[in-house]
């Protein structure tokens, strides 16, 4: 096989960090801002930035840090390559314009726009001129760049439900992500990881209205999303299911998601789109791939203070062989998964394996007052498969964190964050990560623990 003499990934460039500094520093007064006849039109959002110290990063010790993990290439390391303690700036932007217009008869239509921004840097003394802010899935041309978080119209009615139609995000990872993630400071940790996707470019969504069951209300919702339409003989379809029962102190989420021929991966954050970025590729991919994720996750009012909330999730992944899509030195591939490399099974070189794993979660809140303590646990698995090879199934991952909120009020909070993580081995890291230096910048081949703390303010009107 050919292999890539330097990383496939390009960054664009960005937006500067005056867009969310700007934002920042706005006014402590500032709301939600509603225009137009009758308050038609509506602008909210947030703005967060966030400073950190990571022991035991190593922030270039891969040789091809752009390259996807399933890659056999991408497990080679730079030879004595730093590791140590750095400092990291986040930050991030996210408007949304809203538009609803009243038909009558109890029908309402609705619009939504959002994009997020986000940019970090490892150069803390220099950080605020440091950082870009690119569009969340412009980090390499790889990406399909038309994806945004939400684009889409949607017909609602008080007794019938909701129709919705155009890109949206999953609730896979909408839900994982916020409040559960968000709320035990593991937002990226659980609704990044798994077999789920997080973006849907092409989905139709109908939602019904709370039903009364069992004295609580339930709501039932699914999603269906084509993916590029261009993939005729591996077409793309993502099915997910979606319910929510809330009873009292007690809120239950369900999701359920199936997609066919979206790019094999373990980044539950990840657009859904097709096998690869171009249709046409479609021909000269000899098969095709599959995944599914199971997740269910509560919470719980134990007093008025004190907040449950624990989840556990099912991954399932197809696999998918290395399929050489050109040659030469610059040798283009497939998005493939979980492959047994330079084997031949049957006459079918660099075959894939099915693989399946199992994350938990969990995590307690305390408030009083204007501030609100947390900690959180996660869990990502070792995974089942057949493969002969070693992909990262071998491998486990917990985290544990620490947080502490303070509520200024009128949309402006501080919050101070430390966290520990372990690797159940050295190696690559476990088939639910997206990366083997994902979430924490410690990297799985290097060592097993690491560290951080921080602190941060966001913004939100």
């Amino acid at each position: 096989m050919s292999l890539p003499s330097k990383p496939l990934l390009k960054h664009p460039s960005g937006m500067q960090l005056a867009l969310a500094s700007a934002l920042l520093s706005l006014s402590a007064s500032s709301y939600a801002i509603d225009f137009g006849p009758d308050g038609m039109f509506s602008l909210t959002g947030f703005a967060k930035m966030e400073v950190a110290m990571k022991a035991n990063k190593c922030d270039k010790c891969a040789l091809l840090p752009g390259e996807p993990k399933d890659r056999i290439w991408a497990d080679e390391l730079v030879n004595g390559k730093e590791y140590k303690t750095m400092g990291e700036t986040t930050v991030m932007f996210q408007p949304w314009f809203g538009a609803k217009y009243n038909l009558g008869n109890g029908f309402t239509a609705t619009g939504l726009l959002s994009q997020r921004w986000r940019g970090s840097s490892s150069n803390l003394p220099n950080a605020l001129t440091a950082i870009d802010l690119d569009l969340e899935y412009n980090y390499s041309k790889t990406w399909n760049q038309q994806t945004v978080y939400e684009k889409n119209v949607a017909i609602s009615h008080e007794d019938y439900g909701r129709v919705a139609y155009g890109s949206m995000t999953a609730r896979g990872w909408a839900v994982a992500d916020y409040p559960y993630g968000t709320n035990i400071g593991l937002a990226n940790e659980w609704g990044g990881s798994g077999a789920g996707y997080g973006m849907l470019g092409n989905a139709i969504r109908v939602t019904t209205r709370p039903l009364d069951v069992m004295n609580g209300d339930l709501v039932l919702e699914a999603t269906i999303d084509q993916g590029n339409t261009g993939f005729t003989k591996n077409k793309p379809l993502l099915i997910e299911l979606y319910a929510q029962y809330h009873q009292g102190a007690l809120v239950v989420d369900a999701v359920y998601q199936n997609a066919k021929n979206g790019k094999p991966l373990a980044w539950g954050h990840a657009p859904f789109s097709g096998l690869t970025d171009s249709a046409a590729d479609d021909s000269l991919l000899t098969s095709g791939a599959e995944q599914s994720m199971a997740m269910a996750v509560a919470r719980y009012q134990l007093t008025s203070q004190i907040e449950l909330s624990g989840g556990v999730r099912a991954n399932r992944w197809s696999g998918m062989r290395a399929i050489q899509l050109s040659t030469g030195a610059q040798g283009l591939w497939n998005n493939m998964f979980n492959v047994a490399w330079d084997t031949n099974v049957g006459g079918v070189a660099n075959p894939g394996y099915a693989a399946s794993s199992v994350d938990l979660s969990a995590g307690a809140r305390y408030r009083t007052g204007p501030w609100t303590a947390s900690v959180g646990l996660i869990y990502l698995g070792t995974a089942s498969t057949s493969n002969p090879t070693e992909r990262g199934q071998s491998n486990d991952a917990t985290a544990a964190t620490v947080g502490l909120n303070y509520d200024y009020g009128q949309g402006i909070q501080f919050y101070g964050f430390a966290g520990m993580s372990h690797f159940g081995r050295i190696g690559l890291s476990p088939m639910s990560m997206p990366g083997n230096n994902a979430f924490w910048g410690v990297d799985s081949r290097v060592t097993q623990d690491g560290n951080w703390f921080g602190a941060g303010v966001v913004y939100t009107f």
